[in-house]
């Protein structure tokens, strides 16, 4: 069955807004949550959390599970615990991918790594680790325990695929699937089904978050990939073409290299395996990719992602949290940063 996708105003475009507004008062909790667990006796940890923790992230992931409760009618609280433990794995796993990447812009400014160092950077990601593993035993339920162990132990072996997968040009599309599933979209999953288990719901209402999470991460990341060849720094917060430079195998690269002549090929052996990285490489990059129509077609598989994440859900009533997920969903194809 496919749900209907939500009908917006003529020229209007998705915006979160309607999941912020969903969301607003469980996320007051969930803030208050995760400052105080950020505190420590050792001033460099909060310093260096709050560096990212306070820089202005769209903080989805724990929207998901403040949102996927409204739409179940939970009326308790646990949910903004177990909330800020998400983005607490998230915010650890972002530490140690700056660190791993060596990147030096994060959400438009500075990342942690290039001002503290990456010592102190991956040890602060261990120490949000920690803090996020005694929330979830705070909690008390061994099946939400499982789940957001699981999926930490999935985004750490995605982050190791991807690091294999590195400057390597045979990389499949399906593998490139595989990976982002692991990356992202296993914390998106998460996220959405633990609401359904603090709300006791039916298996069938479980799955069908966890496939709303699941889908909408994988959109959500096919659209960081393609926006790193479409936009540029300011919008998003990062340096167009990082993902060129570090030689990552991601969908629009996949699809150009497959559809070029021999010479095209040639030129991506060469950028993947790091011998063609200057700005006039990314430009010919970037020109090859839009030849092939790689940005659009990795843009449609987006689409049909959120499509399923959207259908996911149809089996709630229509309500107002249903609607500002379906939004979220839209959204998350629809964005430039």
């Amino acid at each position: 069955m496919s749900a209907e996708v939500v009908q917006l105003p003529r020229g209007k475009r998705p915006t979160l807004d309607p999941m912020l507004s969903l969301t607003a008062p469980g996320m007051n909790s969930v803030n208050t949550v995760i400052l105080e667990r950020m505190q420590s006796e050792i001033p460099l940890i909060p310093r260096l959390a709050g560096h990212l923790i306070s820089g202005g992230g769209k903080r989805l992931r724990p929207m998901l599970t403040l949102a996927g409760a409204e739409l179940v009618g939970y009326q308790g609280d646990r949910h903004h615990k177990l909330a800020a433990a998400v983005e607490f794995i998230h915010t650890a796993t972002l530490l140690h991918d700056d660190v791993v990447d060596g990147s030096e812009l994060r959400r438009g400014k500075a990342a942690a790594n290039i001002i503290f160092g990456n010592p102190a950077t991956v040890l602060v990601g261990d120490f949000l680790f920690s803090r996020a593993f005694e929330l979830m035993t705070e909690d008390g339920s061994l099946k939400v325990l499982k789940i957001l162990s699981h999926a930490s132990a999935v985004i750490a072996e995605g982050e190791v695929s991807q690091l294999t997968a590195q400057r390597q040009i045979k990389t499949s599309e399906e593998q490139y699937l595989h990976i982002i599933g692991a990356k992202t979209a296993a914390l998106f999953a998460a996220a959405s089904q633990i609401s359904a288990v603090v709300a006791e719901c039916s298996e069938e209402q479980e799955r069908a978050l966890e496939d709303y999470g699941r889908n909408l991460g994988v959109a959500f990341q096919l659209v960081d990939d393609a926006i790193d060849y479409d936009s540029d720094a300011a919008e998003m917060g990062k340096d167009q073409g990082d993902d060129f430079r570090e030689g990552k195998m991601t969908l629009p690269v996949i699809l150009a290299f497959a559809r070029g002549d021999e010479e095209e090929r040639k030129f991506w052996k060469a950028a993947v395996g790091g011998h063609r990285t200057s700005d006039q490489d990314l430009a010919h990059a970037i020109e090859l990719i839009e030849r092939h129509n790689a940005l659009d077609d990795t843009r449609e598989r987006a689409k049909h992602f959120a499509q399923r994440a959207i259908d996911a859900i149809s089996i709630f009533p229509d309500s107002k949290a249903r609607a500002a997920m379906a939004e979220a969903a839209q959204f998350a194809v629809a964005r430039g940063y």
